[in-house]
């Protein structure tokens, strides 16, 4: 949903609009529930504090004056429940188990594998205080909240909140090395857990983290071990489990009591008529329950307000390899109407020095478009719609410094005909070093001064400037949450595409062009490419089979 959409609907909730309030619950319980319980790792108390933070949200948003802040306001209201939880804990609750692991629920309903599935299980072994912390910042390197919300949350400046997420890193980088330990099958290992009652705590964690540094088989990695935030990239929010009830009727107060609390004679009023809004597998019944009816059998759905990659095994490489065979993907179009191939390969930069091959001739009579000889998109939601017989210069323009992390690629919609990915240049790739860069920056995706902006696990690395070739229509979609990007989109013709990747380390450029086009319908297409027109064109799946 794009920003512009929330606003409407914020607004009209506070204006008593029953629909518009059962849209925005539905909207936002998913990232609320995901928060709560991540935080307090599936505990028997998760849907009390859910409940309980969707119900003040709803008592009190009539205060809410910028509709804009909606999501920090929602976040900051969740974390104060989880404080509040804490604060209010006996002795004897200390000990209670979950009631449901939320890192098992986040495995299975994810459908997590490999260090994916271990970064998910280390969260068992952080304290309070980090797992709150990491709830938070799951979803920041997933693209659901930015740092400053982050640290709006938890009620530090952004510069704090960086030494907090730090120190947490490095304790869920101990946490994994625990859990990857505990798969294998060290004697001394075996004979130290001997005395321990299964269930992780900080003491343990100190003790088997003692035992993993001064071992040689425990400590001996036999494999690469991937940061966690480029593991966390795109994953989508856990879906609500079957079943899951929410009531915002009065909570058991009285009229007088909720209007005395703060609670509008319109939300009032709202809350106490019969209503029935079914959205996503999930039922607004009259009362103000809201009840997940989604059938067990169902496959998991896709998150309900980011779209996600697909977990694989392992997150896209800086350092790419050589170029695989370009394979299909699921976005690609559908096999009765074959043509290309879909950029589906983590490819190998080309040496600077080597010039581009010949870029084949294809029929040009010009391209319109919906943005005019330059349309600038820099928002979530932005969009240009291209028409004609030519080609089409699409720039970027990444500013992780503004804010880094999971960067949702833009999306082609409704194609009719032909569309293809002729060229790449502007004088650099997007990863290659950026000479005497200032502020932290290392390249075009950042660097560690600032963060980094990273890529959805299989997609190629973009070049600063890429060429398309269209012959039809199609919509190009700016879909971005997460790391901050622009394109600024260009009708070119085959001219100023031989000029630009033409364009060499010579001339001052890092490295010269490359041309993709093979000159026949086997060239590649796009990544996220459709025929289709879905409602939210950053519903088409960002994913891979590399």
């Amino acid at each position: 949903m794009d920003s512009e959409h929330w606003r409407a609907v914020i607004t009209a909730a506070q204006a008593g609009d029953r629909r518009a309030l059962d849209e925005l619950v539905a909207g936002w319980l998913p990232l609320v529930y995901n928060i709560v319980g991540r935080a307090l790792n599936g505990h028997a108390d998760v849907d009390d504090v859910v409940q309980e933070t969707m119900l003040r949200a709803v008592g009190n948003l009539g205060s809410l004056r910028d509709p804009d802040s909606f999501r920090s306001w929602l976040v900051a209201i969740a974390m104060r429940q989880i404080r509040d939880r804490a604060r209010r804990k006996t002795p004897d609750r200390l000990e209670e188990a979950p009631a449901s692991d939320f890192a098992d629920l986040t495995v299975l309903r994810l459908q997590l594998e490999g260090q994916r599935r271990e970064v998910a299980e280390a969260v068992r072994w952080l304290d309070d205080e980090d797992r709150q912390l990491l709830s938070l910042w799951w979803l920041e390197v997933a693209g659901e909240l930015t740092r400053r919300e982050l640290a709006a949350a938890v009620g530090i400046t952004r510069q704090h909140a960086a030494v907090r997420v730090q120190r947490m890193k490095e304790r869920l980088e101990t946490s994994r090395g625990i859990v990857r330990a505990l798969d294998g099958a060290c004697p001394g290992l075996g004979e130290l857990t001997g005395r321990w009652d299964g269930r992780p705590d900080s003491v343990w964690r100190k003790r088997l983290a003692r035992h993993i540094r001064g071992c040689g088989y425990c400590g001996g990695t036999r494999e690469t071990v991937v940061p966690a935030e480029r593991l966390l990239v795109g994953i989508a929010l856990v879906p609500l489990p079957v079943g899951f009830t929410l009531s915002l009727a009065f909570g058991g107060k009285t009229a007088v009591a909720a209007t005395s609390a703060g609670w509008s004679a319109k939300l009032l009023g709202a809350l106490t008529k019969p209503a029935v809004a079914v959205t996503a597998g999930a039922t607004m019944v009259a009362g103000g329950a809201y009840v997940v009816t989604q059938p067990p059998d169902a496959p998991p759905p896709r998150a309900a307000i980011a779209p996600t990659a697909t977990a694989t095994s392992e997150p896209p490489r800086t350092s790419a390899p050589p170029a695989p065979t370009p394979r299909s993907s699921p976005s690609a179009p559908k096999k009765t109407d074959p043509y290309g191939t879909v950029v589906d390969a983590v490819d190998r930069a080309p040496d600077p020095d080597t010039p581009p091959a010949a870029l084949p001739r294809r029929p040009e009579s010009g391209i319109t478009s919906t943005g005019g000889p330059k349309a600038v998109m820099q928002h979530r939601g932005d969009r240009v719609t291209l028409t004609g017989r030519g080609y089409v210069l699409v720039r970027w323009q990444i500013s992780p410094g503004s804010r880094p992390g999971a960067l949702v690629m833009p999306s082609w919609t409704g194609l009719k005909g032909r569309l293809f990915h002729v060229a790449s240049g502007g004088s650099r790739r997007m990863d290659d070093p950026l000479p005497g860069a200032p502020n932290g920056y290392a390249t075009g995706m950042g660097g560690p001064g600032i963060g980094y902006a990273v890529l959805p696990p299989g997609t190629q690395q973009m070049w600063q400037n890429e060429y398309f070739y269209l012959d039809g229509t199609v919509t190009l979609t700016q879909n971005e949450r997460g790391c901050d990007y622009g394109l600024a989109v260009f009708p070119s013709d085959r001219d100023a595409v031989v000029e630009d990747i033409g364009q060499g380390p010579p001339q001052g450029a890092i490295r010269y062009g490359l041309v993709r086009d093979t000159g026949t319908d086997s060239a590649p297409v796009p990544q996220y490419v459709t025929r289709e027109t879905p409602a939210d064109p950053a519903t088409v799946p960002q994913r891979s089979r590399v």
